[in-house]
């Protein structure tokens, strides 16, 4: 429901604004993803339709119900093929995939441990045209083929939904 109304939210404000395209952006993406809350953001596009951003995230100091305090760190590549949402010039959605490597750290050793996850993602792209901002929501649901630590063991899937905000230039 909260992605659908993001969504809507970011159709809602293009129709607004007119919009322009970028070669690369950095900024910031908040996630609610199991390996990152934030992370530091960058885009680039290989050609009008591909793209590549990366992320470095981090899911700070935690305690599970009654568990012990825990941070994530966590590197992200995905992949993101552009199509142009019309009528309107610059608003886009996007498909594609990515991996995430990440390393959870704690003073007890069944938080501790390094992960792999493998993800698809979709979402919306929109350029502002007369301010340097691009604004984007993701959903990037995460597979991990090596779980961090046995703490989940038996559920290897975490839903990561995102919002982006980059400066482009």
């Amino acid at each position: 429901m909260k992605f659908t109304l993001t969504l809507a939210f970011i159709y809602v404000t293009t129709a607004l604004f007119a919009q322009s395209e970028y070669k690369q952006s950095i900024g910031l993406r908040l996630g609610s993803g199991y390996y990152d809350v934030a992370s530091a953001a960058y885009k680039t596009f290989l050609n009008d339709a591909s793209a590549l951003e990366f992320n470095l995230g981090i899911n700070p100091d935690r305690v599970g119900r009654g568990g012990p305090k825990w941070t994530s760190v966590s590197a992200a590549a995905t992949y993101q093929h552009h199509f142009d949402i019309k009528p309107v010039d610059g608003l886009k959605w996007f498909v594609g995939g990515g991996i995430v490597l990440s390393n959870t750290f704690s003073n007890n050793d069944h938080y501790t441990g390094f992960g792999v996850g493998l993800y698809p993602t979709g979402g919306a792209d929109y350029k502002f045209k007369k301010i340097p901002l691009a604004v984007s929501a993701d959903v990037r649901p995460t597979f991990h083929i090596v779980e961090p630590f046995d703490y989940n063991k038996y559920n290897n899937f975490y839903p990561n939904v995102g919002v982006s905000a980059r400066y482009t230039f």
